[in-house]
């Protein structure tokens, strides 16, 4: 059984879908009415840049999103890879968007004004510098939980994202994140702070859950045509209100990568495909379980050679 998954945060770099842009006409017709949707030239800064501005999650967030949803969109149009039978699709984070989108629950110009409004409201839940998100690598979640908790000086953080085997990401303030880091140093534990505008995926994001909840509900979603993993409960939705229920707990809840990806090969899933700019999905998934095969679609070539 095949699955496929979409990136999140931290996969962007200037210049993603360019490739695509140059050889398809209708790609142009997708970033032109992103541009229209969303009120600013998002094409201009995806295929130009600058860098900084992109990492921005105001607009990275639906500048991934819609570089996925366009790699999906040359897929459908231009190979019978699109016509297999596929077990479940996922997203890390924001990549949840992408995959419903791709499932057809929700529109293309949807998923940009929730993630233009998802990364406004999240970048405006804390204050610019104040907070960030830390890596902790080479030991497991339940030993980082243990660690927190048993500090000599009470430290408060949270864990974001539950990514793989030896790979856990922590949110909170900064001031917070380095008390902890050094503590893990001096355990001789590897970690490192992320180039993040925000302390995602934590109840730092409240602010952001607040503002955001009305505009989910009072969104039109249809039933998606493939099985989708969410991120809050790593088993697949059951309905459109649940869809709806939980792409609000997910701004604060942590992302159960991990698990969402062992649910998948636990029920039946033997090949994983990563849609999207980068390799980070790829990488996790392999960490997480060596034996499964993983594909990377992020360029035209990728795209021609893949196995139709």
């Amino acid at each position: 059984m095949i699955s496929v998954v979409f990136p999140g945060q931290g996969s962007q770099k200037v210049g993603m879908g360019s490739d695509l842009f140059k050889k398809f006409n209708y790609t142009k017709k997708i970033f032109e009415k992103a541009n229209d949707t969303l009120g600013y030239d998002i094409s201009d800064l995806i295929l130009k840049g600058p860098q900084e501005k992109l990492n921005q999650t105001t607009f990275t967030q639906p500048a991934i999103y819609l570089v996925g949803h366009i790699i999906f969109e040359v897929l459908r149009q231009e190979t019978k890879f699109l016509q297999k039978k596929f077990g479940y699709f996922a997203g890390h984070s924001l990549g949840e968007y992408t995959a419903l989108t791709s499932a057809e629950s929700i529109t293309l110009e949807q998923g940009l004004i929730l993630l233009k409004n998802r990364g406004e409201a999240m970048q405006s839940a804390v204050p610019l510098g104040e907070g960030g998100m830390l890596a902790v690598l080479g030991i497991e979640i339940n030993e980082i939980e243990k660690l927190i908790n048993n500090s000599s000086e009470k430290i408060n953080c949270f864990i974001a994202n539950d990514n793989s085997n030896g790979q856990v990401i922590l949110s909170g303030k900064n001031s917070e994140l380095d008390k902890f880091s050094f503590q893990l140093k001096e355990k001789k534990i590897k970690n490192m702070k992320l180039p993040v505008s925000a302390p995602f995926h934590c109840e730092l994001m409240r602010n952001a859950t607040l503002k955001m909840k009305k505009l989910i509900n009072d969104q039109d979603l249809k039933k998606p045509t493939y099985k989708i993993v969410s991120n809050v409960t790593a088993k697949e939705y059951l309905n459109t209100n649940e869809i709806k229920d939980l792409l609000i707990k997910q701004i604060e809840s942590p992302v159960r990568w991990r698990e969402s990806i062992e649910y998948m090969i636990s029920n039946g899933t033997r090949t994983f495909v990563e849609i999207g700019p980068g390799k980070v999905l790829s990488g996790l998934i392999k960490r997480i379980n060596k034996e499964v095969k993983v594909l990377n679609i992020d360029t035209l070539e990728d795209i021609e050679g893949i196995d139709q």
